[in-house]
């Protein structure tokens, strides 16, 4: 079988058809850190899974759910990049009535 795909489909590839491979390298990122940070402390094994579990699954949940369709680390990004330059601001654009104008 031969499939068109249009022109303006965007393919991203998707890991295990979840998760794009930005994402997945930001969870690894996170998960790596989460456990340096775990093994410093001298707690029970079950413990530092407890703490592990708890901190990880809210991230991976909010990256496989996103915002708005955007992936975690397009938003961290945007958050970054509002941070640096706090005085850019969104112009909305209210519903306008041009018979108030004299």
């Amino acid at each position: 079988m031969h499939f068109i795909i249009p022109k303006n489909y965007q393919f991203k590839p998707k890991l295990f058809g979840l998760l794009d491979y930005q994402t997945a390298v930001l969870d690894i990122i996170w998960a790596g850190f989460l456990y340096g940070i775990v093994n410093l402390f001298s707690w029970a094994i079950s413990i530092k899974i407890y703490i592990f579990i708890g901190l990880f699954i809210p991230f991976l949940l909010f990256s496989v759910i996103g915002v708005h369709n955007e992936n975690i680390a397009s938003v961290l990004i945007y958050v970054l990049k509002y941070y640096k330059n706090q005085k850019l601001y969104l112009f909305k654009k209210e519903n306008v009535s041009f018979t108030n104008f004299k």
